[in-house]
């Protein structure tokens, strides 16, 4: 079997909710040599992201999503003893959560697992998050970024407010946003430092930010 359909069996799995395929196709990525990273990047996460776009557009609900993520996890149980310590390094520490007055977690968590799967150190502030807590927390754990979710345009406007206390009392740190009412060009409107249109983005952009603070730290050395 090729990697091409290993990773679409992977994803597949995801997609219909079933965890002993997540498992098959999981142990076939080992057998037949794909690397255990790219088996949950681009096979069982490319497969919940799809999730998190049908429960957007009201083809999935709640326990669809549930059970999705319970294939996942079947699948990463089997992959992640295998991956290379190396690629598990830790990279850095985030801080993330849905902005004040936004009970629309579902991407959040999507990104939060990719985070973790990167080998990023994550605090999970949840839903419904008080502004003031980001950049608190951020400070209490000495974070690199700041990750806020928004799904209503109501709430979105809470960023720049995030983004003005971050930048007076924890400017080393990163800010990061994304949410369906969110571009590139309102991102940039905030202040923060980078946007994400979907959950796959997300992992890019912060670490290339991650890595920005760590040459600025070298160049103050």
């Amino acid at each position: 079997m090729s990697e091409e359909e290993i990773l679409k069996g992977l994803h597949e799995s995801v997609l219909d909710m079933d965890k002993d395929k997540a498992t098959e196709y999981a142990q076939k990525a080992l057998d037949e040599g794909v690397k255990p990273l790219d088996a949950i990047m681009d096979g069982l996460l490319s497969g919940m992201s799809e999730v998190g776009k049908l429960f957007d557009a009201g083809d999935y609900f709640v326990p669809e999503v549930l059970m999705a993520s319970e294939a996942l996890y079947a699948g990463l149980d089997v992959l992640k003893p295998h991956i290379n310590k190396a690629d598990l390094e830790l990279k850095g520490q985030v801080v993330i959560g849905v902005a004040e007055g936004d009970v629309h977690d579902i991407g959040k968590n999507l990104v939060k697992m990719m985070f973790d799967v990167a080998g990023l150190d994550i605090v999970d502030l949840g839903k419904d998050v008080p502004l003031e807590k980001f950049v608190e927390e951020s400070l209490k754990t000495d974070s690199d970024i700041i990750a806020i979710s928004a799904m209503m345009t109501s709430t979105m406007l809470g960023i720049p407010k995030v983004v003005e206390m971050a930048r007076e009392k924890a400017p080393n740190a990163k800010i990061i946003c994304g949410g369906a009412p969110i571009t590139e060009e309102t991102a940039a409107d905030f202040g923060a430092d980078g946007f994400a249109p979907k959950a796959t983005d997300a992992v890019d952009e912060a670490l290339k930010m991650i890595e920005e603070l760590k040459k600025e730290i070298r160049k103050k050395e």
